[in-house]
């Protein structure tokens, strides 16, 4: 994997790049849709592919390796053969899943020990039991096993947490060294900087990281109860460590506006289950603002659905008969909202591109932002 950058924003830190991988070329800055479980929820892969144009989308190792587990997608020939996504994927690790079964799971220098959330069976992750989970899977990228504390953690068990990360990530690296790809493509292992909400410890954290020389990096832990701004210092504070000459991958982040505030910040790739999660719960994402699709306002509202839209949801089904479909709970509605949502954001990203390579990326974020952040 090669990242090349093509401009950079003359009155920030956004830049356009492209990460090229042996799946494909992938523009940032970019949007993943989250496919946990092999599938982006309630989306068809052609209209992931046409209509949304995913250019790479996730997978998550915690999931995949309990189901439908690592023999039946090596069997099938790796998760892009298991799927048909043929485009560049990427795997978390599954320690955010992890730590997140606080009751039924148990942390030791070794690995973590923890029970299924399907049938509550024991098992045992090490950073090099994720690594070959992660080789079976096969995604393009696959991210090191870590400790993702709280964003309310005190600095002494941040600070442990962090040591505990660093250990795991150097015998990530090692068994990632030790071993090969098995689909006959090469696979990119990114570290993740952690460190919570304290800055000497993200500074060392990002130091660490950019010492391992890898083919990207990632910040991870935010978003998970931190004030806002807060999420916005040690972004900056990382990406003034993090080399420039390699993308940087913000896991897990989040509204469309604190897409943009990280684009602007330096940030190159995003991930989050916002667009599908609250699609489902009948918001919708527009340059205007969000609509709740369920508030009667709705009912009679015989308008696109969005009329600056770029998917063909946008203007095939009305606000109205959406409103009905919530009311009446019928599945299709959870579908529409996740397409509209799912392409809304790769357009944002897709704007946000443009607007960096014509050189005003600053001016349009600030109006995009004041937009984005009303309810319509």
């Amino acid at each position: 994997m090669t990242f090349t950058i093509e401009q950079n924003d003359p009155k920030t830190n956004a830049r356009a790049g492209v990460i090229h991988t042996d799946h494909g070329d992938i523009q940032t800055p970019i949007f993943m849709p989250v496919g946990t479980q092999a599938t982006v929820k309630g989306v068809h892969l052609h209209e992931l592919k046409d209509d949304v144009k995913a250019q790479i989308i996730l997978g998550n190792t915690y999931h995949l390796y309990l189901r439908p587990g690592t023999e039946i997608i090596e069997a099938a020939g790796g998760l892009h053969k298991f799927n048909g996504f043929d485009r560049p994927m990427l795997t978390d690790s599954g320690g955010f899943q992890v730590f997140s079964l606080a009751g039924i799971r148990k942390i030791k220098e070794e690995g973590v020990e923890f029970r299924s959330h399907i049938d509550g069976s024991k098992h045992f992750f090490t950073p090099e039991r994720v690594i070959d989970i992660e080789r079976s899977i096969g995604a393009d990228i696959i991210m090191a096993f870590d400790e993702c504390p709280p964003g309310t953690s005190d600095y002494q068990y941040s600070k442990q947490s962090l040591g505990l990360t660093e250990r795991w990530l150097d015998r990530c690296i090692k068994r990632f060294n030790e071993t090969e790809p098995k689909y006959g493509y090469s696979q990119s292992l990114f570290p993740i900087v952690q460190g919570c909400t304290y800055k000497d410890l993200r500074q060392h954290a990002a130091e660490n990281v950019a010492s391992k020389g890898a083919d990207g990096n990632a910040i991870g832990g935010l978003a998970v109860g931190e004030p806002t701004e807060v999420m916005y210092e040690m972004i900056e504070i990382v990406n003034e460590i993090l080399p420039k000459e390699k993308p940087r991958y913000l896991m897990g982040v989040g509204t469309p506006i604190n897409i943009l505030e990280g684009i602007e910040r330096g940030v190159d790739m995003f991930d989050c289950v916002m667009p599908t999660r609250n699609g489902r719960n009948a918001q919708i994402f527009t340059q205007h603002g969000t609509i709740n699709l369920r508030n009667k306002k709705w009912e009679s509202d015989f308008s696109p659905l969005d009329e600056n839209g770029t998917s063909y949801v946008d203007v095939l089904y009305s606000k109205a008969y959406v409103h009905h479909l919530f009311k009446a709970e019928e599945l299709l509605a959870l579908q529409i909202a996740s397409i509209h949502n799912l392409t809304f954001y790769l357009w944002l990203v897709g704007e946000a591109r443009r607007h960096i390579v014509e050189g005003d990326f600053a001016t349009w974020k600030a109006g995009m932002c004041e937009e984005l952040g009303r309810r319509i």
